[in-house]
């Protein structure tokens, strides 16, 4: 049995339980909560399943060295001390990201540099060549850590962040980031078993990773590689594996609805939810949510309205006003979770909110508000075995801060204060709910089979539904995919909701292959 070794995930603010339950579910072990990250071990199958499988990670790093950096001397000769043979093979290119808390140094570029210049030298000095360093497409990325002196020097296993799914094609100004939508969806423990609604979908995220957890579906099945597939260690054939398994997956018996008053966003959406595969589960049509009915099954809401910072628009309280009477009276009996900034929105949606949880987007420090909407009192609700809020969910209030609610609006409101802004939105009922900008992302440029990075086109890898799949598309080396799908060399598998799900054969990545050309999203141990 292989060894274990420490392992660190790394994930946004107020998503750290949320992570530590998915790491217990896939079976890590010593699962320990930090802040913005989880520490726990595992051998190098749980580091590839970390990578593949988790929805609410960032990153998992493979620390390889632990030390004090009193100074730049420390940082350096700690660095050097490793046997960098180990980890970057000849002809390699490698990137160094840093992240700094420490009043000895003040620079995170000065501690990269320092790194760099102590990997450079041993293999100068031992073999009189040098590794190049590469910042776009490295072959090996390092991460150092430092928070006072000490210092945690690690191995980056994921690359590009694993946000990054594959399935965005296109995108509205400001779409909320994968994992957060994904750790959402998770926090209000929806597993697949009612119908979801997000009636204000932008780019369609939220219905995309909803149906990513009804299905059990692996997020990382549409990225085009990891960082790990080119360590000197890496085991193909136990990725392989791991690519290949749907065992885990499940029916979805229910429906994802998606609603947009913006019609260049709802286009938007279905580019994405057709690029995932997904259009059999989710629904995406054009409506203002003040012409919302209510639903006919019973279902769970999760919105991320406007803000007022990244997205505007002119009637903001008015917006939150009439989301607040559609709740009450069109979603009675159901529960809704809505991702907001401002106390002054919260206020206007007029419930008592049964959960806040403070969460982070982007740099916004927001919450997390859940509705439980009945008819009646609360008392006579709770007398009929109603449950307004779970035992989990006060001890996940009773660890959180309390919401600020002292915030200012911004000038870019008209420059109006609050009181203003709340007589304004009184008399413009009709205001445009949602008021962005749309724009689109370039789109990845791939032939018609496989991705510049060497590894079969998967976001080609549905079936005939979408589009994204053909009738005789292969998985592995013996294992046909048609329409009576073989699994295996001698295995047949029955038809079910699988097999209209293509995994297209792995293969490692060309060593030839042109460098991809997007660059690594840097952002914090904090990062992401």
């Amino acid at each position: 049995m292989e060894q274990e070794f420490e392992l660190i995930a790394k994930t946004f603010m107020g998503l750290e339980n949320v992570l530590a339950q998915e790491l217990t579910q896939l079976g890590a072990n010593n699962i320990q909560v930090g802040r913005r990250m989880v520490s726990f071990t595992g051998d190098k199958e749980m580091m590839y399943r970390a990578n593949f499988q988790l929805h609410t990670a960032i990153r998992i790093l493979k620390p390889i060295k632990h030390f004090k950096a009193a100074s730049a001397d420390d940082v350096y000769n700690n660095v050097k001390d490793l046997d960098w043979s180990a980890y970057i093979p000849e002809g390699k290119t490698f990137a160094v990201d840093s992240v700094v808390y420490s009043d000895e140094f003040r620079n995170s570029h000065f501690v990269t540099y320092k790194v760099k210049d102590a990997i450079v030298d041993q293999f100068r000095e031992r073999t009189g060549m040098r590794p190049n360093i590469s910042l776009t497409n490295p072959d090996i990325r390092l991460h150092i850590h430092i928070a006072g002196d000490d210092a945690t020097l690690a191995l980056d296993s994921s690359g590009d962040s694993l946000h990054r799914r594959g399935y965005r094609q296109e995108s509205v100004e400001a779409p909320l980031n994968e994992v957060l939508a994904a750790g959402m969806i998770l926090m209000t423990g929806w597993k697949g078993d009612t119908d979801l609604i997000d009636p204000m979908c932008g780019s369609g995220t939220i219905a995309i990773e909803a149906a990513l957890i009804a299905r059990n579906i692996s997020p990382g099945v549409f990225r085009k590689g990891f960082a790990f597939e080119k360590w000197p260690d890496f085991d193909e054939e136990l990725f392989s594996r791991i690519y290949n398994d749907d065992s885990q997956e499940r029916e979805f018996n229910h429906h994802i609805y998606a609603y947009d008053i913006d019609m260049k966003a709802v286009n938007t959406a279905r580019l994405n939810v057709k690029a995932a595969g997904l259009t059999q589960d989710i629904t995406v049509d054009q409506q203002d949510f003040k012409d919302f009915k209510k639903p006919e099954e019973k279902s769970i809401i999760i919105m991320n309205p406007p803000y007022g910072e990244r997205i505007t628009t002119p009637n903001l309280l008015g917006t939150y006003r009439m989301i607040g009477e559609k709740l009450k009276h069109d979603f009675t009996g159901n529960e809704a979770w809505v991702l907001s900034y401002r106390a002054e929105c919260f206020e206007q949606i007029g419930l008592k909110p049964s959960i806040k949880i403070p969460l982070y987007n982007g740099s916004l420090e927001c919450e997390f508000r859940k509705y439980t909407l009945f008819d009646g009192k609360m008392a006579e609700f709770r007398s009929q075995g109603g449950v307004v809020k779970t035992d989990e969910e006060k001890a996940e209030m009773a660890q959180k801060h309390r919401f600020k609610k002292n915030r200012e609006f911004k000038e870019r409101l008209n420059g109006d204060d609050y009181y203003s802004l709340k007589r304004e939105a009184a008399a413009n009922e009709e205001g445009d709910i949602r008021s962005f900008k749309f724009h689109s992302f370039d789109r990845r440029k791939f032939d018609d089979d496989h991705h510049d990075y060497g590894r079969p086109r998967r976001d080609n890898r549905r079936d005939a539904r979408d589009d994204y799949r053909g009738k005789d598309n292969f998985r592995g080396k013996d294992s046909f995919r048609g329409k009576d799908s073989f699994r295996g060399k001698d295995g047949f598998k029955k038809d079910g909701f699988k097999k209209d799900r293509d995994r297209r054969a792995f293969s490692r990545p060309d060593k030839n292959a042109p460098a991809r050309s997007k660059r690594f999203n840097r952002e914090t141990y904090d990062e992401e």
